[in-house]
């Protein structure tokens, strides 16, 4: 199977690759003939799925087919094969696949996903239509005039865009991408930089759509008091450590305090040996390619920072609601364009509908991760996981246990809010019965999905950042992970100590 699938990375063989999916799709029927069907408890046996996934992106880099295939065994399970009569369960399969993909594409989650990036890809092709981002390009060219300080303002700039993770890596990305491509920045860096500031920052700032979220969910599992949720929230900032060393680490990573190492120093290399700015199949997911560079005629930042500003304003007025937020700031657009007669009506229409178009791709990658997410969820997954690593815990020993069992769970499935959701009325119960200092196990988990954001190679900021600077999703997520699994490891060990400080 290795060596099948290190050919499936060498070159692209179509019966090879039916040969692949014939012998899992064997195996899953396999192994689920060992399943007490009678319990539903899969146990050891719903780590498969996620096994299976990490192999074959590393083996292939193929993430669409690699996500598809990896819920397709889930379902498999949930089917039963073993404890079916003749073909039944391939009905079954095709019936659990169709209805957890209904129950995704009919979820909040995906309908907010799909309205939210979508107009946000329309957002930001009126803006570069209007020439914002171009004016924006020059005046931070004469300001920013080496590789290093192109990429301070960069991370600078996402600092101060700390509302929303969407928000940030999208805008980010799109306004500095032609910056640090005049300094010769591999894409993978300058994604690493814009990424760092996503996530990351939101869940330490209590003025997030994150916070928002975070706070809700403490008042659902009853550790916050009803209205409280915010300040229980912001007792956790101090402790998500994970949050605040991502963050930390970029500068000096970019001012060489921390040497370029592992896979990006190879993106470096290829760039220094007069390759590509962007790795290969970047331009599948690059919401700018195909488009011509054209200079507009008059461009002004106003284009650029009012209607950024209207965005953030309309959404933490609407109760950070970011759905509101892009529909208001593309109201506040059509009616700023038409008056300064920026374009036609007709072509406001062409370019949002054109931004919409370029988020598709990252929109299905999400859609996908969701429906593993989905299948992860009915064989138990996350809850193994938990309940395994937490069987013989100390209290000292809690946060870091937590932390690390949620980290590798959130690489696998990606779904950081869902974790959440998931993870909290297991671990705080948990702490408070064994005596543990509650604050610490909630930063812990808010910490690991921080991490599966981050670093997951298809998890919705992976992704979306991605689109927005132009870089090869997988190459993103494989060249920044070292740097994520350090910050990790730093947390990790702070978990430890605090264990033993705070218990």
């Amino acid at each position: 199977m290795l060596k099948l699938f290190a050919r499936e990375k060498a070159g692209f063989d179509g019966r090879r690759t039916l040969l692949i999916i014939a012998v899992v799709i064997a195996a899953a029927i396999l192994f689920t003939g060992m399943i007490d069907t009678d319990s539903g408890n899969f146990g050891i046996f719903s780590l498969v799925p996620a096994i299976f996934l990490i192999v074959y992106i590393f083996a292939t880099q193929r993430i669409l087919e690699a996500l598809i295939l990896a819920s397709l065994i889930g379902f498999i399970m949930v089917s039963h094969p073993a404890a079916s009569d003749g073909g039944s369960w391939i009905v079954n399969t095709f019936s659990n696949f169709s209805e957890g993909l209904l129950n995704v594409m009919m979820s909040e989650d995906i309908a907010w996903l799909i309205i939210v990036c979508g107009l946000m890809g329309s957002i930001i092709s009126l803006i570069e239509k209007a020439g914002g981002s171009y004016a924006f390009g020059e005046w931070i060219a004469s300001k920013a005039k080496t590789e290093k300080s192109s990429l301070l303002c960069t991370w600078f700039l996402g600092i101060i865009i700390f509302i929303d993770d969407y928000l940030n890596s999208l805008t980010v990305g799109a306004c500095m991408t032609t910056l640090t491509d005049k300094h010769k920045v591999p894409r993978e860096f300058l994604s690493y930089v814009v990424d760092s500031t996503a996530a990351p920052l939101c869940v330490v700032i209590p003025i997030s759509t994150w916070a928002v979220f975070c706070s809700r969910i403490l008042e659902t599992n009853g550790w916050a008091p009803e209205g409280e949720g915010m300040l229980y929230f912001i007792k956790t900032i101090p402790y998500n450590f994970y949050g605040w060393i991502a963050a930390l680490i970029v500068p000096l990573v970019i001012i060489g305090i921390i040497p370029i190492f592992g896979p990006m120093k190879h993106a470096f290399h290829r760039v220094a040996q007069g390759g590509p700015l962007a790795p290969a199949g970047s331009e599948k997911i690059d919401i700018r390619a195909g488009k011509d560079s054209v200079v507009p005629t008059n461009p002004k930042m106003f284009n650029l920072f009012i209607p950024i500003l209207i965005l953030i304003a309309s959404t933490v007025i609407m109760d950070f609601d970011m759905q509101m937020g892009v529909l208001v700031t593309l109201a506040f657009m059509f009616v700023s364009y038409m008056w300064q007669g920026v374009m036609t009506a007709e072509e406001f229409w062409d370019v949002s509908l054109e931004g919409l178009k370029n988020m598709m791709m990252p929109i299905l990658l999400m859609i996908l991760a969701f429906l593993f997410a989905e299948v992860n969820e009915q064989i138990h997954f996350t809850y193994y996981v938990i309940t395994s690593a937490t069987k013989i815990i100390t209290p000292e020993f809690l946060p870091i246990t937590v932390f690390i069992a949620l980290a590798i769970t959130e690489f696998i499935t990606g779904t950081n809010w869902g974790m959440y959701i998931i993870a909290l009325p297991i671990v705080i119960p948990l702490a408070q019965s064994l005596g543990a200092d509650v604050t610490l196990a909630v930063s812990a988990v808010l910490s690991a999905g921080v991490f599966g954001s981050h670093i997951c190679f298809y998890s919705d900021a992976t992704v979306i950042t991605s689109s927005a600077t132009g870089c090869n999703n997988f190459d993103h997520a494989f060249t920044q992970a070292p740097y994520g699994l350090l910050a990790a490891s730093i947390s990790a060990l702070l978990f430890l100590a605090a264990g033993f400080i705070m218990n």
